[in-house]
């Protein structure tokens, strides 16, 4: 839809795989004016070649695109330096939902998650997240990483998704598990590298207090979150110990959509101390701004949410130029410096700094 006029393949057609064994470089060059390969990584060694081209062709237009970023990312690293932009492209945001869709209850946003078949085919998220799962782990994580004890890899998954919007305690998990550290620590950095969950990294500046800097562990799409924790359907979810969790990982997911999607870098921390002050988000848009968010699974506002968020702004005047609680109400309040808004608004809220 982006580039209606370009060129469109798909490595995954069989077809279209032959004929590029055949003269790779002939048929790049013959539409590097305008050419869309889906599904790259099928086809690895096919960069060297659009180096190639791309090389002879200063103005060649080329839209590389993969569903596997282990298997890509590093050949691209290594042909296309300097040649290329990379966008990484999460699921959905709330706001790219059909206005019908975004009628839905909170809790069924949350259990349905994010990715495409669930709303555009309207396929059950339970479905959707077990296929996912599964060809996840046998398909990707096999293939590429070779995971030994691949049992104890699946009780890790769902023990990190147990703890979303926790600090990422390796060794507790280590002895839990009876894995070695530096085998969990691994583990992590495969979630990271196929977009699986990521870490927050915590916020500072030499201020001279004792904080905490260990990151949290998120996952990037909340419908495999609740599928790993054996939630079946919203009303689950609405009555479950860790519903608070998952939608503070919704939330913070959808002010990092917002940034990626924006070409924007990530940007985001956590603020927290040993004075159990804890700020969910902070945006680090620079060394003299910085914005702060409370994520609060509530339609309504008490003044005491406003306690880490006002402690926050004492040690940061000067750079502070933001503080918001997100909330799932409807009624708007506050200015736009401290207030709230009904996290369904992101886009737009978020989109007033920029």
């Amino acid at each position: 839809m982006v580039f209606p006029q370009y060129h469109y393949v798909n490595l995954e057609d069989e077809t279209i795989l032959n004929e590029l064994e055949l003269n790779r470089k002939g048929f790049i060059e013959r539409y590097c004016d305008g050419l869309i390969i889906d599904e790259v990584q099928r086809m690895p060694e096919i960069l060297n070649s659009v180096q190639v081209v791309v090389d002879a062709n200063p103005n060649a237009n080329i839209v590389l695109t993969g569903s596997n970023n282990l298997q890509i990312s590093q050949k691209v690293t290594q042909s296309l330096a300097g040649r290329t932009a990379i966008l990484t492209l999460l699921p959905f945001a709330v706001a790219e939902l059909n206005d019908e869709d975004r009628l839905l209850d909170d809790f069924e946003i949350m259990h349905r998650g994010f990715y495409p078949a669930v709303w555009a085919n309207d396929i059950p998220a339970v479905d959707v997240y077990r296929q996912y799962y599964n060809t996840y782990i046998q398909r990707d994580i096999q293939q590429v990483m070779n995971i030994r004890h691949l049992a104890e890899f699946r009780k890790f998954i769902i023990i990190s998704a147990s703890r979303v919007g926790c600090e990422f305690n390796a060794k507790s998990i280590s002895n839990e598990l009876g894995v070695s550290l530096p085998t969990i620590q691994e583990w992590m950095n495969v979630l990271e590298a196929t977009y699986v969950a990521f870490r927050l990294q915590p916020f500072y500046r030499n201020i001279g207090k004792r904080l905490v800097k260990t990151p949290k562990i998120y996952f990037y799409d909340v419908g495999l979150v609740c599928y790993l924790l054996g939630i079946q359907n919203a009303h689950q979810l609405e009555t479950h110990p860790l519903r608070g969790q998952i939608f503070e990982n919704m939330v913070v997911a959808e002010i990092l959509k917002h940034r990626l999607n924006h070409g924007l870098d990530n940007n985001l921390f956590f603020y927290r101390d040993r004075s159990q002050y804890e700020v969910d988000v902070v945006l680090d848009d620079s060394l003299l701004s910085v914005s702060a968010f409370e994520i609060k699974l509530s339609p309504t506002i008490h003044n005491d949410f406003y306690k880490s968020l006002k402690y926050f702004k004492a040690l940061f005047e000067q750079e502070t130029v933001m503080t918001q609680i997100i909330n799932t109400g409807t009624d708007k309040n506050g200015d736009s410096f401290t207030g709230h808004f009904n996290y369904r608004d992101i886009e737009s809220q978020l989109n007033q700094s920029l």
